[in-house]
């Protein structure tokens, strides 16, 4: 929000690049390149000082005279409504709209419009509950390959780690007998 300090500033500043065409350049071109601004902004800065004065050099609304395609008030009403009374979301509600009242408007233009008034989002009490479905999925771990990490899910014979698991894991019995050698181990019976 601008202060009044700051708008008298902007109004001054204007003022000093009118100025400064007529008392020391005496070019539009060259003072406009020193101050940074278009010519095309300090023709209009000139044309609202010479018609109204200080008070045209002061900062004006940005916002259109009138929104020829904005929603119908009416239609506003009804999405509120059934937002409010059956906790609908942005796409039941338009869906709801054209089925039924023979309006069509898209969800993000709902959404856009519940989120102005502050109703995009129910409060915790007012929003339906999520379905449990199914076991609870095991936990994924990322791992790091080739500068890019991957999701890793755990699959059979391996733990959530990506080793072999304790069961799964070959003894040394197992490893030396296809080669018809002798384990190291001396607790090891033959």
């Amino acid at each position: 929000m601008m202060t009044e300090r700051d708008l008298s500033r902007r109004v001054r500043h204007r003022l000093a690049v009118l100025r400064h065409v007529e008392e020391v350049s005496g070019s539009v071109a060259a003072t406009c390149r020193f101050y940074g601004i278009s010519r095309q902004c300090y023709c209009i800065w000139l044309r609202r000082y010479e018609a109204e004065g200080l008070e045209g050099l002061k900062d004006r609304s940005s916002a259109p005279h009138h929104t020829p395609h904005a929603t119908q008030a009416d239609v506003v009403e009804k999405i509120l409504w059934l937002r409010q009374q059956y906790h609908f979301g942005p796409s039941k509600i338009a869906m709801h709209l054209e089925r039924h009242h023979d309006v069509k408007v898209s969800s993000s233009g709902v959404w856009r419009i519940l989120k102005k008034v502050g109703l995009n989002r129910l409060p915790a009490s007012q929003r339906p509950p999520t379905p449990i479905s199914g076991p609870t999925r095991k936990v994924q771990r990322y791992h790091r390959a080739r500068n890019r990490w991957r999701l890793r899910r755990p699959t059979a014979g391996r733990s959530a780690r990506g080793t072999e698991s304790a069961r799964s894991a070959p003894t040394a019995r197992q490893t030396t007998a296809h080669l018809g050698q002798r384990s190291d181990d001396p607790n090891e019976t033959a």
